[in-house]
């Protein structure tokens, strides 16, 4: 999702040190660059499933492709795992670049979220497979691992930007949010573990853990969000490749809305009255103006993502950031629409979500077509500069 800054020279794109000229030499895709960004395409997969598993219309073959959708997230997340673990071990010396890298460090909150999204697809699409004990017990150990993930990245990441990464003033970028919006994804897909629980303390703490880490996470994206508005008033567009990042605003605020109206669904049996009924009014008042500044967000992103596409935006990884956060308003309309009864939202999910297919396969054919040409795999190039405004 995001174009690395050149790294080292002098180095060939095998990644050994070997000279590229060497003849007779069999040429490998190398994992070293190979970024914690990768997680976007599991992310955005695995939300394709679960937002099109909950969405609140009945479309004939629609749960089929659902779980379908599902497995290849599934293969997706153990592929980029592996790739990931072969980086670490091969190349960790460009790891550790990668940690100590601004534009790139926040990337490493994807971990998490792609771990909790398959989770959640698992048990909302997987289910029909696998069977509902299986489908718990996965998403037990994926909720448990991307939740302890995400909040060590929520940590981690924050105190290397404050201590060595030293971003300079006006350089806030919508990837600042990645490692902050993963508890929100945890709070948003752990109601679905909530009923497995026995009733009693356990059911209770689950739930509140989700809402601490609901207000957690908004808390922090109310700090970033301004920072970014900011530097687009003041410094004008993005650069053309991160254009797409603007999307990424929208994952906290679509999470968000899921979280709070998951929450409700779960709360009568997990706590008693009258906090119960309380979780179920904040859903509506909470979600029903975040989601409208949502729109208002995914207005102003497409007609800067349309300027881009006017001046040569070329396909990067940063496409995937027009899937999860998508997806996640999809979720949260969907929400909105059980807990209103109003079509409105109804239909604004189908909206959303043919607007998420859409971007998911565009995404998914230039990505295949980047890996098979070796161009996604090859060292990054250097950002074009932004052209400086003038009226």
């Amino acid at each position: 999702m995001a174009i690395f800054p050149q790294t080292k020279t002098g180095r060939s794109r095998t990644g050994t040190g070997t000279p590229a000229s060497r003849t007779g030499a069999l040429r490998l895709p190398s994992l070293r660059h190979f970024g914690p960004n990768w997680y976007a395409t599991v992310m955005g997969t695995a939300i394709v499933a679960t937002a099109g598993a909950t969405l609140p219309v009945d479309v004939p073959g629609l749960r089929a492709a659902t779980v379908v959708v599902w497995a290849l997230s599934a293969a997706l997340l153990a592929a980029v795992l592996t790739a990931r673990a072969g980086h670490w071990v091969l190349h960790r010396d460009q790891a550790r670049t990668h940690l100590m890298d601004p534009a790139v460090a926040p990337f490493h909150g994807c971990l998490s979220m792609a771990l909790l999204a398959v989770g959640a697809g698992t048990m909302v699409a997987g289910r029909d497979v696998i069977g509902h004990p299986a489908a718990v017990a996965v998403d037990t150990l994926l909720f448990t691992a991307g939740t302890v993930t995400g909040l060590v990245a929520a940590v981690a990441i924050p105190y290397l930007m404050v201590v060595r990464h030293r971003p300079a003033p006006g350089t806030a970028s919508p990837v600042w949010l990645l490692p902050l919006v993963a508890p929100m994804v945890s709070a948003a897909v752990g109601p679905l573990l909530v009923p497995e629980l026995a009733p009693g303390q356990g059911r209770e703490a689950l739930l509140l853990a989700c809402y601490a880490m609901f207000g957690l996470s908004l808390l922090a994206t109310l700090v970033i969000v301004p920072l970014v508005f900011a530097r687009l008033v003041h410094g004008g567009p993005l650069p053309l490749a991160l254009t797409p990042t603007l999307f990424l605003v929208l994952g906290p605020l679509g999470q968000s809305t899921t979280a709070v109206n998951q929450l409700a669904d779960v709360a009568p049996g997990a706590i008693a009255a009258p906090y119960a009924s309380a979780f179920g009014a904040f859903a509506v008042l909470y979600g029903v103006p975040v989601m409208g500044f949502a729109l208002l967000w995914l207005a102003l992103s497409t007609a800067m993502v349309v300027r881009a596409v006017r001046r040569g935006m070329r396909f990067t990884m940063t496409w995937w950031g027009f899937t999860f956060p998508v997806g996640t308003c999809v979720t949260g309309a969907a929400g909105l629409a059980r807990h209103t009864g109003l079509d409105a939202f109804t239909w604004l999910a189908v909206a959303l979500y043919a607007l998420l297919v859409t971007a998911w396969a565009v995404a998914g054919v230039r990505t295949l077509g980047g890996l098979f040409s070796g161009a996604l795999l090859a060292a990054p190039r250097p950002l074009r500069p932004v052209t400086v405004r003038t009226t």
